[in-house]
């Protein structure tokens, strides 16, 4: 994985050269190269949590729209969400990093997956009956049994947002991804943007339901938000429930945040249709519920 500007989060194949006393590792790429002729492979060393083995694919898959999935693009492996599903075969790809949306075949997809615990999820299909079966052996060693991941509300592997109730976070959702259940109405996570305070990981913790929900769906591809529009900014590694107060030369918007009394400006890139997440559903907001702002606040 790579860590410079521009790259991060993008996932390259080579192979480890060397271990050192340090734990990191000396890498040699397969498709990256120092000459311009592309005949002295590129080597560089790595710190560990960058390095997993080479991702699982499908023989074959049917690619759905919504879908997450890595998309092979610069010699490198990208994670996107599949945008548009066109009759000719092919795929856009949107990438919320680059803020890009590109066209790929079939060829140059897989269905994205993170490296969990030395596992990888969501499993191969084929594997995943395997695990099945593996949940079904009865755990005597407890008086009351972990809920599976079968009966529970979230799968492992499966990416969600967590909020939290910390001051000055109120409201905020970070993305992260459903290590394993720890109990009722309980689960173990792991941020895909907050690390550890030696940044040697990214963090993990233990989330009630309560502060749980799915990754929202993309269903919706929006042109231009409109004045006083409900959205979702993405903001310090979060995204906060905010309303556009002001239609800005396209692409930008400032948006109002009712909890923090702040407007800031955004680029659309950055914005998302604001979606609540009740009774198990995902609901989009009445435009009713915006006339509780004062509308000074938007002349």
């Amino acid at each position: 994985m790579s860590e410079e500007e521009g790259f991060r989060g993008s996932f390259y194949t080579g192979t480890v050269v060397k271990a050192t006393r340090t734990s990191k590792f000396i890498v040699e790429y397969d498709k990256l190269f120092e000459d311009e002729e592309g005949t002295k492979p590129l080597q560089e060393t790595v710190n560990e949590f960058q390095i997993r083995p080479i991702a699982p694919r499908e023989k074959k898959r049917e690619f759905k729209f919504s879908e997450e999935v890595d998309a092979f693009h610069n010699d490198g492996w990208w994670e996107g969400v599949i945008t548009e599903v066109n009759e000719d075969g092919k795929f856009a790809v949107f990438f919320r990093s680059t803020k890009e949306q590109i066209e790929f075949g079939e060829e140059d997809l897989r269905l994205h997956r993170e490296w969990v615990n030395g596992a990888w999820k969501p499993t191969l299909e084929g594997e995943e009956e395997e695990e099945e079966k593996e949940e079904k052996v009865p755990d005597t060693t407890q008086e009351k049994p972990i809920e599976s991941p079968k009966d529970a509300k979230f799968s492992k592997g499966m990416p969600v947002e967590v909020s939290s109730d910390e001051d000055g976070f109120k409201g905020a959702w970070f993305a992260a991804t459903i290590v394993e259940p720890v109990g009722k109405d309980k689960y173990l996570i792991e941020y895909q943007t907050l690390r550890t305070e030696d940044d040697s990981d990214f963090l993990r913790e233990e989330i009630d339901t309560l502060h749980i929900r799915p990754h929202p769906p993309q269903t919706i591809i929006i042109d231009r938000f409109k004045k006083l529009e409900e959205v979702d900014a993405l903001y310090n590694d979060a995204w906060w429930v905010g309303v556009v107060s002001k239609v800005n030369t396209f692409p930008k918007y400032s948006v109002f945040f009712k909890d923090s009394n702040e407007e800031l400006e955004f680029q659309h890139s950055d914005l998302r249709p604001h979606q609540d997440w009740i009774n198990g559903k995902w609901v989009t907001p009445s435009k009713v519920r915006l006339s509780n702002f004062n509308s000074s606040l938007f002349l």
